[in-house]
């Protein structure tokens, strides 16, 4: 017995970090169907052994949980999730569990649209708070992110007293290719599946992020309504379609479940030709007073249940693998196969990640081997079915673009060109300097670069400082006007902060937060060039290897030409943090949870104009923890520590 209790203990183990990877960091690390498996699992030895069940299992609740960067939500209409169900003997056991309650039931049948789920709320028709699911009692208010999807009604066609809807945001397939694009040419790591996408996008806390990125919305159920009665589901979504909500597509009301296991299949046929991921379909009770009747388990309503469609395999020949080279240099693997239907889509590539991967799944050119798309914008190699070569292929020992020697570093699995002028890196650190977080050049787009660079105008980043706007206005799609702005926003782009130019050099580990910590720790550029690694590693946030990447960067020739080359065209290399005084010097806060009045950004900024720092992290190094409410985790860190904690009225008396 105790084995037994060790499996469900392990089970609950792993499924809360999947469940925290998939909902919270929106970083899947396996594949919907293989978490189903185990949720499954778990629950039949709870089912079997209840002396081990227990209230907190992971099978007993949603998965998602408030994020403390947003405002809490409280929903006053429970936020449910759905039982599963994967065979069509366990769809008639819910018609027979159904049937056990109530009589003469009919259906409603519609797409389970894989996507984040929110609930959006109106007062007299006008839109005032969109929130998400969160762990289903408590979410997030992302009003602002949710306000700039397209298909969202900031105005009903008709002025509701009161009216809360559900929905599924979720990114359309052609804006998550677009997306995934952007971030490979930048060197990103991109995002899994639409849904993460999604997820990731709307949790943004500069709304034109969200914007761009294409989201959109299917409003699926009232969560509740006043000065309207509807007594059906089919007829509360026909409602919804009057109101101007985008309802979820293809739903149909059937007279019985063998009806209703029809339109599921037949909504998975529609599958791969559908311009958004569905992960199942759901199948509802129609009559809202049945609902009632049956009412909800602890996690399930008893009234609904959905089926999840399998990940579609194929087996197919690996006929070459290419090696393509990333903005940072890394060499990346991609399987060229020969074409197979799969998912509805003709697939012809598929990720091979790096040589590990390469390696451990045993694949070369010639092999048959098992592919599969599970919402990954290219599908993956799962295993090799049939060896034709007689070892693993190899990645070469020269980079593919500039025949220079690549290398593989300590502890990693990926092997780069370190080849500053690599041409195949020039493009993606092109756009990379130019992109918002960077030095935000308005104008020079990747389209646009693209077309420079193969004009001949741009061959290295300073080349964008001696941009003609003559010479601009004599391409083809260019006027006089594109081109005095886009030379007008390049030498506006000259005044950025340091921070901005030292994240715009792209280099390795430094983001945009560490580069504007490099800025005001050392003020100015000619201070960065002659830090010492142990300067570097005094930093609050600051490890070894972001300390090495950075120290080693500005040692190479090519950065301190590149830098030379920018200070004499005027590009700024000093800090523009002002200091109003230094009463906070030497020290770091920690800024958490939701503050009254500042927005936490407007709190950082005051205590940067005072000489202070801030860390997103609690440490011992760490002087105080602005606290709002919904301080979380790091409160218990500062209590473990004794940092102390202060308030807003206490960070106001030392402002003054």
């Amino acid at each position: 017995m105790e084995d037994i209790k060790h499996k469900i203990e392990e089970l609950r183990k792993t499924l809360r970090y999947h469940s925290d990877r998939y909902y919270n960091d929106d970083a899947p690390e396996i594949e919907d169907y293989e978490y189903d498996m185990m949720m499954r699992q778990l629950k039949e030895l709870e089912e079997k052994y209840p002396q081990y069940d227990t209230v907190d299992s992971p099978t007993k609740r949603v998965g998602g949980r408030a994020d403390n960067s947003f405002e809490s939500v409280e929903h006053t209409v429970r936020m449910e999730s759905l039982q599963d169900a994967f065979s069509k003997e366990e769809i008639f056991d819910f018609d027979r569990r159904v049937h056990d309650v109530v009589n003469n039931v009919h259906y409603v049948v519609e797409p389970k649209i894989d996507g984040l789920s929110v609930s959006l709320e109106y007062v007299n028709g006008e839109f005032v708070r969109g929130s998400t699911r969160g762990d289903g009692n408590v979410g997030e208010d992302v009003s602002g992110n949710i306000r700039v999807i397209r298909n969202v009604p900031l105005k009903l066609n008709r002025a509701i007293p009161f009216i809360e809807v559900r929905g599924e945001v979720y990114m359309p397939k052609k804006s998550f290719e677009r997306v995934v694009d952007r971030q490979l040419i930048n060197g990103e790591k991109p995002f899994k599946n639409p849904r993460n996408a999604a997820a990731g996008s709307l949790r943004q806390k500069d709304s034109r992020v969200a914007a761009e990125r294409g989201l959109d919305i299917f409003v699926f159920n009232i969560q509740q309504i006043e000065g309207v009665t509807l007594n059906s589901h089919k007829e509360s979504l026909d409602f919804l379609k009057e109101l101007g909500f985008n309802t979820v597509p293809y739903y149909e009301r059937v007279d019985n479940i063998e009806d209703a296991f029809s339109k599921v299949e037949e909504i998975g046929e529609r599958r791969g030709s559908l311009e958004f991921d569905i992960d199942g379909a759901v199948i509802k009770v129609d009559d809202f007073a049945q609902r009632e009747q049956l009412g909800s388990t602890a996690k399930f309503p008893k009234w609904a249940v959905a089926f999840k469609y399998p990940p579609e395999e194929k087996q197919t020949r690996v006929v070459d693998i290419e090696i393509t080279v990333g903005r940072t240099g890394k060499l990346t693997p991609t399987a060229v196969l020969e074409p197979v239907h799969l998912a509805g889509t003709t697939v012809s590539r598929a990720t091979l990640h790096n040589q590990d991967f390469i390696n451990e799944k045993g694949v070369n050119i010639g092999d048959v081997v098992t592919v599969r798309k599970a919402g990954d914008i290219i599908p993956e190699v799962l295993c090799v079915n049939e060896k034709h070569s007689s070892s693993n292929f190899v990645f070469p020992d020269v980079c593919p673009s500039c025949n220079e020697k690549v290398v593989r570093e300590a502890d990693e699995a990926d092997i780069r060109c370190i080849n500053p002028e690599c041409p195949a890196q020039l493009l993606r650190n092109l756009i990379h300097f130019c992109s918002r977080d960077a030095m935000d050049i308005e104008g020079l787009g990747p389209s646009i670069i693209e077309t420079f660079v193969n004009e001949g105008m741009i061959n290295k980043v300073t080349d964008i400082y001696h941009l003609d706007k003559d010479e601009i206005a004599r391409l083809d799609g260019f006027q006089q006007t594109s081109a005095n702005n886009i030379v007008s926003s390049v030498e506006g782009s000259k005044n950025n902060d340091l921070g901005k130019l030292i994240f715009a050099f792209g280099i390795r580990h430094i983001g945009a937060k560490a580069a504007k910590l490099l800025s005001d720790e050392f003020g100015n550029m000619d201070n960065i060039l002659n830090a010492s690694r142990e300067a570097l590693l005094d930093i609050e946030g600051f490890g070894e290897i972001m300390a090495d990447a950075v120290y080693d960067y500005f040692h190479t020739d090519s950065a301190l030409e590149m830098i030379n080359e920018l200070k004499a065209v005027g590009v700024n290399m000093q800090s523009n943090t002002v200091i109003k005084d230094d009463r906070f010097s030497n020290m770091t806060f920690v800024l958490t949870g939701t503050l009254p009045t500042y927005k936490r950004s407007e709190a950082a900024k005051i205590i940067e104009s005072f000489g202070g720092k801030t860390s997103s992290s609690v440490s011992k190094k760490t002087t105080y923890v602005l606290a709002g409410e919904a301080g979380g985790s790091k409160l218990d860190k500062a209590a473990q520590l004794g940092i102390p904690v202060i308030d807003e009225n206490d960070f106001n008396e030392m402002i003054k």
